[in-house]
C-alpha cells in the first residue's frame, strides 16, 4: 500500500510540475485576431492583439482549447475551377487575373490548396460536351481540346501562384451513348458493358492532363450519385460504386501510371455518407481501392452522420467536395450567407472532416453562366461581365478565416465552448502555431475568455461575428 500511494504522489507531482511549465509557456503569449461582424463593412481585418495571463479562477464565459486531444489532419481548402469559373476568369484582364489569383492562392491572399474540377461537362459548364465522339468504345478520339481554351490557363496560373495546389475531379455523367437511357441528363445508369471503357476514359483525362504538367491528388466515381437532374446525372448504387472502384477504376489507374492518384465514393448529401460508404466498401477489394468518402450539404446538417462514418472507417478521410448557396444575388443577406459557411465549415471540422471544397470559385452578375439550370448560384468571387472587373464577396473572407490560417497536415485539436450559439474548433499547424476559429450566432456583444494551459486572454466578441485567433508556437 505504501509502494503505490508513493507512485501516485510522484505522478501527481510530475503532472503538476508539467502543468506549470506549460503555465509558465503560455503566460505573455500574444494572440493576433482577425475579425468579420455584421455591424462592420470591412471583413477579415486585423483587430489589437489579447495576452495570456495565468488564471486559474475563471469558469464563466470560457472557450478552452486542449491542444494534447488530437483528431484529423488537414488536407487543404477550395474550391471548383468550373468551365463558368474559368469563362469569368478569362473575361479579366492579364493584370487582373494576376490580382485574382494571388488572392485565392497565393501567401498574401487565402491560400486555397485543394480545388476540384469536373472531366467533360457539368451544370456549370457553357454547353453539354464530352471528349469522345459518339461510340467510340476504344476512345482513339479522346482529346481534351475544349478544356485548353478557358480551364487549363486558369489552374496554371493558380499552380503559378500556388505550387502546393492539389486537384481532383469528378464526372457528372459518362458520354450518353455509354447510358441506358441514351442521355447525358435526367440521371440514367452506365450501361456494364461500358464500365471498362469508363475507367479507360478517367485514366486517358489523366494522361492528357499530365501532358499538360498537371497531376491529380483523387477523382471521384460521380457526382451526386442518387440525382436525377435536369443537368449532366448518372444513377449509381453503392455497391455499384464498390464494384467500379474494385474491378475497374483502379486496376485501370495502376495500369497507366496513377497508382497514387485517390479514389472517392459518394460525392453527395451527408444524410447517407455513412450508409453509402459501408455499402460500397462491402464490395471484396473495394476498401482497399477506396480512398476517401466525399460530401454536400444540401439535405440538411447530418453532421453525426459524418462522424459515423468517422468511426466506421477511421482511415477514410472525409472531404467536403461541393457546397454553394443558391439563388440571385442579394447583397441584404449577406451575413446570412457568412455565418451560413462558417457554421458549416467549423460542425463539419468537429466531426472529422479533412478538407472543405466549394463550388464555382467565380460567378457573373447573374450567379452563371450555367446551361439546363434555372438559376445561378452565389460565389467567393463575382465578375462583372460588362465592365470586366471582379469583387471579391463576403464568402471569400469567409473561407479565408479558415483557409489563410490553417496550413495543410494540420491537426484539429480539442476544444469547448461554453454556449452551443458560440461555435468553436481549433488547429494546431505543423510548426506548432494553434488558429482558433469562433462564430457568434447571438445578437448579443460579449467578452469571452480563451483559456489554455490555465491561462486565459479575454476578448471582444461582437455579435453575429466571425474570428480567427492565432496563438503563437511554444518557441516564438
Amino acid at each position: 500500500m505504501k509502494k503505490h500511494l508513493t507512485k501516485k504522489v510522484a505522478t501527481v507531482v510530475v503532472l503538476t510540475v508539467l502543468s506549470l511549465s506549460l503555465s509558465a509557456q503560455t503566460e505573455g503569449k500574444k494572440v493576433k485576431i482577425f475579425a468579420s461582424s455584421a455591424k462592420e463593412t470591412a471583413m477579415l481585418t486585423e483587430q489589437e492583439g489579447i495576452v495570456f495571463n495565468q488564471d486559474v479562477e475563471t469558469e464563466n464565459l470560457l472557450i478552452n482549447i486542449y491542444p494534447e486531444f488530437k483528431y484529423q489532419q488537414v488536407i487543404g481548402f477550395g474550391g471548383a475551377f468550373t468551365e463558368t469559373s474559368a469563362y469569368n476568369f478569362s473575361l479579366l484582364s492579364p493584370g487582373l487575373q494576376q490580382q485574382l489569383t494571388e488572392a485565392f492562392f497565393g501567401k498574401s491572399g487565402i491560400g486555397l490548396n485543394f480545388c476540384r474540377t469536373h472531366i467533360h461537362s457539368s451544370d456549370f459548364s457553357l454547353n453539354q460536351y464530352t471528349y469522345v465522339q459518339d461510340g467510340d468504345t476504344e476512345l482513339k478520339t479522346f482529346n481534351i481540346e475544349r478544356d485548353r481554351k478557358y480551364i487549363l490557363p486558369m489552374i496554371r496560373a493558380a499552380r503559378k501562384a500556388n505550387p502546393e495546389l492539389w486537384l481532383f475531379a469528378s464526372p457528372w455523367s459518362p458520354p450518353a451513348w455509354m447510358k441506358d437511357n441514351k442521355s447525358m441528363i435526367k440521371g440514367g445508369r452506365l450501361l456494364p458493358e461500358y464500365y471498362s471503357a469508363w475507367a479507360n476514359y478517367f485514366a486517358l483525362y489523366l494522361k492528357e492532363y499530365k501532358k499538360e504538367n498537371i497531376d491529380f491528388f483523387a477523382v471521384s466515381i460521380q457526382n451526386e450519385p442518387k440525382a436525377i437532374q435536369t443537368w449532366e446525372s448518372c444513377v449509381w448504387t453503392g455497391r455499384e460504386e464498390g464494384e467500379f472502384a474494385a474491378k475497374f477504376l483502379r486496376p485501370a489507374l495502376d495500369e497507366n501510371g496513377f497508382g497514387t492518384t485517390n479514389i472517392i465514393v459518394w460525392d453527395h448529401n451527408k444524410e447517407r455518407v455513412m450508409e453509402r460508404a459501408r455499402e460500397a466498401m462491402s464490395v471484396p477489394g473495394a476498401e482497399k481501392a477506396i480512398w476517401g468518402m466525399g460530401f454536400h450539404w444540401y439535405s440538411g446538417d447530418h453532421f453525426d452522420n459524418l462522424r459515423m462514418a468517422h468511426e466506421l472507417y477511421p482511415n477514410k478521410p472525409l472531404i467536403a467536395t461541393e457546397f454553394c448557396i443558391g439563388t440571385e444575388i442579394n447583397r441584404d443577406s449577406q451575413w446570412g450567407e457568412v455565418e451560413q459557411y462558417a457554421n458549416e465549415m467549423i460542425r463539419n471540422f468537429n466531426n472529422f472532416m479533412a478538407a472543405s471544397v466549394d463550388w464555382n470559385m467565380i460567378v457573373d452578375s447573374k450567379g452563371g453562366p450555367y446551361h439546363d439550370r434555372d438559376t445561378g448560384v452565389k460565389a467567393p468571387v463575382y465578375v462583372d461581365e460588362n465592365n470586366k472587373e471582379f469583387t471579391l464577396g463576403p464568402l471569400y473572407y469567409t473561407i479565408g478565416h479558415f483557409s489563410k490560417f490553417i496550413r495543410r497536415d494540420a491537426v484539429r485539436i480539442g476544444c469547448s465552448t461554453y454556449n452551443d450559439a458560440v461555435k468553436v474548433t481549433a488547429f494546431r499547424n505543423p510548426d506548432g502555431e494553434i488558429v482558433v476559429v469562433v462564430l457568434n450566432t447571438t445578437e448579443k456583444d460579449v467578452t469571452p475568455k480563451i483559456r489554455l494551459n490555465d491561462c486565459t486572454a479575454e476578448f471582444k466578441m461582437p455579435a453575429q461575428s466571425l474570428q480567427t485567433l492565432i496563438i503563437p508556437a511554444d518557441n516564438k
